[in-house]
This record gives C-alpha cells, sequence and structure tokens, in this order.
C-alpha cells in the first residue's frame, strides 16, 4: 500500500475500533483515558494531568433498550446511545468523565450518571461577550482541574496545562490544514476516509494525530490534483454519522469538500490564544469560538460564515444534517434555511439518527436532490 493508503487504513481503524485504539494507546503510554462527553471541554487540562481524552459520542445504530429509563424519548440519539452504554459498563474503566452542559438533555446527564467513574460536570456561560464570563469560567476550570487532580491522584500545574495548549494548537492546525488540502482530493479522501480521520481524533494521543496528519497531508499535496466530475456539498449539523449515510454520499459521487459539524470541524475552529494563566487562556477560547448552534450568538454568524464557504470551496449544495431531537440546531435551521434559499444556494436538510437501521429513504432523497442539479 501507498502511505495515503497506509495512514488512511490506520485511522480508520481506529475510528471503528476505539476500545482496541484507547486500549494501545494506553499500552503505548501508560496513561488512563478520561472520557469527554459532546460537545466542548477543557482536554487540555486532562492532558496535562498525563492521561488520554477520550471522545464519548455514542455509537451509530447502537440499540437502545435500558436508557429509555432515565431518558426521555425525545433526548437525542446520542445520549440515548451514551446512557445506553454507561449501562452497560463501556465506560467503567475510565478514571473520569468530564460533561459540560450546552443543552437541556447534557444539562442533566451528570446526575443521571450510572457508570463506575466519577462525573465532572462545569457550566460554559452562554452571555460570552462578557469579561466575567470569563472569570466565571476560570473558576468552573479550576473545579475540574481540582476534580481530576483526585480522581487521578495528581498535581496538574499550569506549566502543564501551557504545555498541553501547544500540543492542542499544533493538532487543531495541522488539521485545518489537511481539511484545506484535502478538498482538493475528493478522489482519494471521500467523505467516509474524511470523517475516520476526523473521528479518530478523539481516540489517539493528539501528537501522534498530529503526526499521522502532517504526513497525510505532505502525502497529498505532493499528488496531482484531478477533475472531480460528482458534486460537492458542505455538511452542517452536529454529526454526520452513521457512516451509512457518508456510504450514500460517496455512491452518488459527492464529495464534502468542508464541513461545519460539531463532531469535526468545530473541534479544530478555534486555537487556545497566548497568554499567561493557562485556565483564562482556555475561557478565551470558548469566548472566541464562533458559527456553533451550542455557543450562543445573538448576530447568527454561523449563516453568513456557511454561505462564504459554499462560495470559497466552489460547494453545489450545502446538506444540513439534524440530528433528531437536538433543539439548538432545530432552532437555527429555519433561519440558516431561509438564507440559502435567498442566496439561490441549493440545500438539503437530511435526520440524523444514530439508532436508523434502514437508509433507503435517504438515499431516495439524495439521489433525486442529485438529479434535480
Amino acid at each position: 500500500m501507498s502511505k495515503v493508503e497506509t495512514i488512511l487504513a490506520n485511522m480508520k481503524a481506529v475510528a471503528a475500533n476505539p476500545k482496541q485504539a484507547i486500549a494501545d494507546a494506553q499500552a503505548k503510554t501508560g496513561k488512563a483515558a478520561v472520557g469527554v462527553l459532546p460537545v466542548y471541554a477543557p482536554e487540555e487540562i486532562v492532558y496535562a494531568a498525563g492521561a488520554l481524552p477520550v471522545g464519548c459520542w455514542g455509537k451509530a445504530t447502537k440499540n437502545i433498550s435500558k436508557a429509555r429509563t432515565y431518558l426521555p424519548a425525545f433526548a437525542c440519539s446520542i445520549m440515548q446511545s451514551i446512557m445506553e452504554m454507561e449501562l452497560e459498563g463501556v465506560y467503567d474503566d475510565l478514571k473520569a468523565v468530564l460533561v459540560s452542559s450546552p443543552c437541556d438533555t447534557l444539562k442533566c446527564m451528570g446526575q443521571k450518571w450510572k457508570g463506575k467513574c466519577p462525573v465532572i460536570q462545569f457550566v460554559h456561560p452562554q452571555n460570552r461577550n462578557l469579561e466575567s464570563a470569563n472569570v466565571f469560567l476560570v473558576e468552573e476550570y479550576k473545579l475540574v482541574r481540582k476534580a481530576l487532580e483526585e480522581a487521578l491522584g495528581v498535581t496538574i500545574t499550569d506549566e502543564a496545562i501551557n504545555k498541553a495548549i501547544d500540543v492542542y494548537n499544533e493538532n487543531r492546525q495541522a488539521v485545518r490544514k489537511f481539511l484545506e488540502v484535502a478538498a482538493d482530493y475528493p478522489q482519494v479522501i471521500d467523505p467516509v476516509a474524511r470523517h475516520a480521520i476526523m473521528k479518530a481524533r478523539f481516540f489517539m494521543d493528539k501528537a501522534d494525530h498530529t503526526a499521522a496528519i502532517k504526513e497525510l497531508t505532505a502525502e497529498l499535496e505532493a499528488m496531482p490534483k484531478e477533475a472531480w466530475k460528482g458534486k460537492k456539498v458542505i455538511l452542517t449539523g452536529i454529526t454526520a454519522e452513521p457512516d451509512e449515510f457518508l456510504e450514500i454520499l460517496k455512491e452518488f459521487d459527492i464529495a464534502v469538500v468542508a464541513d461545519d459539524l460539531a463532531q469535526e470541524s468545530r473541534q479544530v475552529r478555534v486555537d487556545v490564544p497566548e497568554g499567561d494563566e493557562p485556565l483564562m487562556r482556555l475561557a478565551k477560547q470558548w469566548q472566541n469560538m464562533y458559527g456553533c448552534s451550542l455557543a450562543t450568538d445573538r448576530d447568527k454568524d454561523r449563516i453568513p460564515m456557511i454561505c462564504d464557504m459554499v462560495e470559497k470551496y466552489g460547494a453545489d449544495a450545502v446538506i444540513y444534517c439534524q440530528m433528531k431531537f437536538c433543539d439548538p440546531e432545530e432552532f437555527d435551521y429555519p433561519l440558516l434555511y431561509s438564507k440559502m434559499e435567498e442566496k439561490e444556494i441549493r440545500n438539503l436538510m437530511i435526520e440524523i439518527d444514530q439508532q436508523a437501521s434502514s437508509f433507503e429513504q435517504i438515499r431516495t432523497r439524495i439521489q433525486s436532490f442529485v438529479e434535480m442539479f
């Protein structure tokens, strides 16, 4: 296999089998694992503690039975899946779990948690323009640091957090560059591969992920560009899982040239700014976050941002991946739809449900959508 094929195969293996990937990382580094629920958390504090942050985003096509005892039927499928997995003991080997509170379901996940590992719940302030919001978030992060120190039996220094910030910023920058380059190579980086590369980031040491991403980017840049005869789209939403949805895009020669997904590009959108006090640096990163339904933005900058992305990448359409029962995303959709219609941007809304078992309706809708171009 070529280097590109080897790297892609490794990334897909990590994304497809997180448990094995985490075990391999722990065997290599000796690090304990700490879970991080969607969507944002100060992973740098976990990394500074000498632990491996692990993304907990549920499992596509996971059958739900026990979780309905603790969550209402209208909780989003990601939370349903996480609850089911914790009841099955999937997260019992984690040393702790970080839970932010950006939506109504996540606000009570800490109280409902049934796993054996301790839960560390914190709050991101939503009135983010105030300096007092930064002060508040620093205090929240102090509590997170203290709880992690107790759970892991370590001391987390400011110096260690600053070093972790450097590691994470380097990873964000490397991933952003990869995404820019990958947009020119849809024949190589198809929707399924693209998602696997982004998802693998949740289960690898960030330094290792950075090294792999940089190598992959360099290999792509050395390849000749080829004209793409299919369609190009931008995905927006929380996540584009299950993979069966992405396979349908691939089936109809649809390339994902950019995304605004909470599970993917939003994770690397904003670097932690420079500064001396690491917790304040992390707080200001949240203040600088933009274009996300889970980070209050009265001006709705997400809407012109996506429209600009269409022009920048020469996209033929936008696909709105509407996570089932996700209120923040549902609030944004009518506004975005109205603006795209005004600008004559082709768009399609697909309801995303991790527990979906049949995809024929989605296949029919996407096929019809493509034929309308």
